[in-house]
């Protein structure tokens, strides 16, 4: 018998942080770069990035849910980010950078709005949480530079800068998580 591959979508700021992290994980098949959420009929990186398409930049997750459950994702994705900054992550501005989980049916839906309200209850960040919970709609995969950024271009300032830290500090965490 086959397992059932699912799928998850979400944005939590740059995508190539979240793409790196979840790509490392046990359980994930693949993590892909790309925009949801638009009001355009397309979107590419150079249109995504000035705002004017309303699309955020997202992964998205194929996940064997017999070694990793939609749950474990959606706490792996709040480590990942700050949930409660609106339209950025630091000095990422931009509603492309929104937090957001486009839940792809209801149980994925239900279980998104537990998570914050426990987040919310646990009192975890002093501001409100900003990350909106919203039906997928369709994915543009993003463009082929934007796959495996992190792997391809470690040299890159931005990832020296920003996204290291963050995974340094994420693999920690989640040590017994990773796939090597």
């Amino acid at each position: 018998m086959t397992t059932q591959i699912q799928q998850a979508t979400l944005a939590g700021g740059c995508f190539w942080c979240i793409e790196s992290a979840f790509n490392s994980i046990k359980g994930i098949e693949l993590a892909t770069s790309g925009y949801m959420g638009g009001d355009a009929a397309s979107a590419e990186y150079n249109k995504v990035a000035t705002g004017i398409t309303n699309h955020a930049e997202v992964v998205q997750l194929k996940f064997d849910p017999k070694v990793i459950s939609y749950r474990e994702i959606l706490e792996i994705f709040f480590t990942l980010h700050n949930p409660t900054q609106l339209n950025q992550q630091g000095n990422d501005i931009g509603t492309q950078y929104r937090s957001a989980i486009f839940y792809h049916d209801d149980v994925q839906a239900s279980q998104a709005k537990d998570i914050i309200q426990e987040i919310f209850e646990a009192k975890i960040w002093d501001e409100n949480i900003t990350t909106e919970v919203v039906e997928q709609s369709e994915f543009f995969i993003g463009e082929e530079i934007h796959q495996d950024y992190f792997t391809n271009n470690p040299d890159n300032l931005y990832c020296q800068a920003i996204i290291s830290p963050k995974l340094a500090k994420f693999r920690q965490t989640f040590v017994k998580r990773l796939k090597h």
